[in-house]
């Protein structure tokens, strides 16, 4: 059974991230307040070469202080399509070219709290030579 919305008022905005305050009500009648993130859109690419390796990179996240290895990702921009956004990402945060981008899933992997859908990518082909450091200076 479905839920029902019966109204939503934003409560916090910026160019990132919006939180809306929504009153629903359960299949069970129960009505109350649930806050959801509305979130702009992410892709991400794994670029793979005729070894089999994968373009990662080793970074730190200052939110929950750890290091990891992470694909590249990022924010689908307006008027971009989530493979256009793949490639650009790969290109401002690693330096390499991709080659075609081809999707591999698509996720919305926290639907119980955000909107935020999730496009990721494989790039099959060769990627060109990396420049020295990342286009976005990361």
């Amino acid at each position: 059974m479905r839920w029902k919305i019966h109204g939503e008022r934003q409560i916090y905005e910026n160019p990132w991230v919006n939180v809306w305050l929504t009153e629903v009500e359960q299949p069970d009648g129960c009505r109350w307040e649930h806050h959801v993130l509305k979130l702009r859109h992410l892709a991400v690419a794994a670029v793979v070469n005729d070894r089999r390796e994968v373009l990662m990179m080793w970074r730190h996240r200052f939110i929950t202080d750890a290091w990891a290895w992470e694909l590249p990702m990022g924010l689908v921009e307006v008027g971009e399509t989530p493979g256009e956004a793949a490639a650009r990402e790969v290109l401002e945060e690693t330096g390499w070219r991709p080659g075609p981008m081809k999707p591999l899933i698509y996720a919305e992997p926290a639907n119980g709290i955000t909107d935020s859908q999730h496009h990721v990518f494989r790039a099959c082909g060769r990627a060109a030579a990396p420049r020295t450091a990342p286009a976005d200076g990361r």
